[in-house]
């Protein structure tokens, strides 16, 4: 296991007081209705294509510093499986204190068959987020679709929560532009959405060092909250992480 590496300093948002009955170091989230996802740029991938792990600043919507997140997985799995690996994503504070983590397992199957990719089965990508470590509070699941890949939201319960939609096919696969996957309830409104956004024509083509945009409702349970943290490294994987196939 890795020790946890000291945050990049910054511009860090102060620790909200009188939040209670939450995970310890999730009361960040509390107050913010948007979040960004910054992928940091490894000169390894830009200069050469080897897969290293991937790092990421997560700010708040004013561009204060909430956490500090990092992958831990294989050197083997990075260069040969690429977006299919399994990995650990470490999320620390400020304190250098991990207070969550995302958990992806290798399965070959995921994302054969958009069809046949129900919640549960072995076709569909998973990850499960963890507040503390080791105390499961959410999953996002991959569930069926026509052409796309879509995700289910699902709380500690096992019980889908909220539903992320996809870009349809041709929007998706346009090389430029912003990519929004749609947050909606289980009854289709839509309530934000995870926004990939366009980094321009020579970053896009020789790094996969991703950033995005995140929305929710400023009321939405922390634990959902930090669920879709989650929901963004699986998009991130499974839709962009090609910056090795594109060198």
């Amino acid at each position: 296991q890795p020790g946890v590496p000291i945050p990049d300093g910054g511009n860090w948002m102060p620790k909200p007081d009188g939040v209670s009955d939450v995970p310890p170091g999730l009361e960040y989230l509390a107050l913010v209705d948007h979040i960004f996802v910054k992928q940091k740029k490894e000169m390894l991938e830009i200069a050469f294509g080897w897969e290293t792990s991937n790092k990421y600043i997560i700010m708040n919507g004013v561009g204060q510093q909430i956490y500090y997140a990092y992958e831990e997985s294989g050197c083997c799995s990075r260069q040969c499986c690429g977006s299919q690996r399994g990995f650990i994503i470490h999320i620390v504070d400020n304190f250098g204190r991990e207070v969550m983590r995302v958990n992806r397992e290798f399965n070959g199957c995921a994302g054969g068959c958009v069809c046949c990719a129900s919640v549960g089965s072995c076709c569909a990508h998973l990850v499960t987020v963890e507040a503390p470590p080791g105390n499961i509070i959410g999953s996002v699941s991959q569930r069926e679709s026509c052409c796309v890949p879509n995700y289910a939201v699902i709380d500690e319960n096992e019980k889908p929560i909220l539903g992320i939609d996809s870009p349809d096919c041709c929007v998706l696969g346009c090389g430029c532009g912003d990519k929004v996957f749609s947050v909606k309830t289980m009854h289709g409104e839509d309530i934000g959405g995870i926004r990939k956004k366009w980094a321009g024509l020579l970053q896009e083509s020789f790094t996969d060092a991703d950033n995005f945009g995140v929305s929710f409702p400023i009321d939405l349970s922390v634990r959902m909250k930090a669920t879709l943290i989650g929901a963004t490294f699986l998009i991130d994987f499974v839709h962009f992480e090609t910056g090795s196939d594109n060198n």
